[in-house]
């Protein structure tokens, strides 16, 4: 877990996706990755691009095309929880069919027998994540409407949870959700925005809406609908940012110094996350098995 950031509008998408991601960096991550869709005339099927690497975005960045095309995607800063710093365990996932990707902040309790479920439906696993079977089950459920999907599949997840997710299918369109991880739309002038901090979004908009928990957000370059897990429309409150950026990233506090004192707590129980088995009383730290070149 740690940052998302999604684009619909009519600019290149992967540029966007990659400087805001540079935004979040100050969250701390070990891998990056985007997903956008495929040039139509270079596939007979409609499909996304991902490209995720370990390391800084600066490596992200190397990978990524300059003129890669598509106006709509989702990117992702991880800080490993369930599976080790690699490119297959990097964020965006995707399905089977490569069609549908999502993106993912939190931790998914319950993913083991949800993945076991999955993969005797078919589903093929590439990752060691808990986040992968998200994109399995909005998959599972698909019929024509990615919001749809994700909101059956919320249903069956355990945890918590940022995600945007989009599909192959319905170009322009990003689904988000939220449920315990943070999430604000931006709303731009023929473009949005989604983001897990809205520092990642004031370079094309101030104006947001703060997600809440339990509430879905489906949204276009021109338009954008809210509602809740049970598809009752939200009214939302659009908030105007005042702030400087650079006293956003501080959070509120007078300095980097104060914010990171007392955004400790928080740092100590992101990097245990994922790495405390209570089951068998034991913990899995990365790094240890890594070899000489590693």
């Amino acid at each position: 877990m740690c940052g998302i950031v999604g684009y619909t509008g009519p600019r290149q998408a992967s540029r966007i996706l990659v400087e805001g991601l540079k935004r979040l960096e100050y969250r701390g991550y070990d891998s990056a990755g985007i997903a956008v869709p495929k040039d139509a005339t270079q596939d007979e099927g409609k499909t996304l691009v991902v490209i995720k690497k370990k390391g800084k975005i600066a490596e992200l960045r190397k990978a990524v095309p300059k003129d890669l095309p598509g106006n709509f995607g989702i990117g992702h800063t991880r800080w490993a929880t369930h599976g080790g710093v690699t490119d297959a365990n990097a964020h965006p996932h995707v399905d089977s069919s490569g069609k549908i990707a999502i993106v993912h902040n939190g931790i998914i309790e319950n993913y083991i027998p949800l993945k076991e479920m999955l993969e005797k439906e078919g589903a093929i696993f590439r990752s060691e994540t808990d986040s992968e079977v998200i994109a399995h089950l909005v998959a599972y459920h698909y019929d024509g409407d990615l919001e749809t999907a994700l909101k059956a599949a919320l249903r069956h997840l355990k945890g918590t949870y940022g995600i945007a997710a989009v599909h192959a299918d319905e170009p322009g369109r990003i689904v988000g959700a939220r449920n315990g991880s943070p999430l604000v739309l931006g709303v731009g002038d023929g473009e949005m925005l989604l983001a897990s901090d809205v520092t990642a979004l004031l370079t094309y908009t101030t104006s947001v809406v703060y997600l809440n928990d339990g509430e879905v957000v489906s949204m276009t370059p021109t338009e954008f609908r809210i509602s809740d897990r049970d598809d009752r429309a939200v009214d939302p409150e659009i908030d105007l940012v005042t702030w400087k950026l650079d006293a956003i990233e501080k959070g509120g506090f007078s300095t980097y110094m104060e914010k990171e004192i007392f955004e400790q707590p928080e740092s100590i129980e992101r990097a245990l996350t994922g790495r405390m088995d209570f089951e068998y009383c034991s913990a899995k730290l990365g790094g240890l098995d890594m070899s000489k070149k590693e």
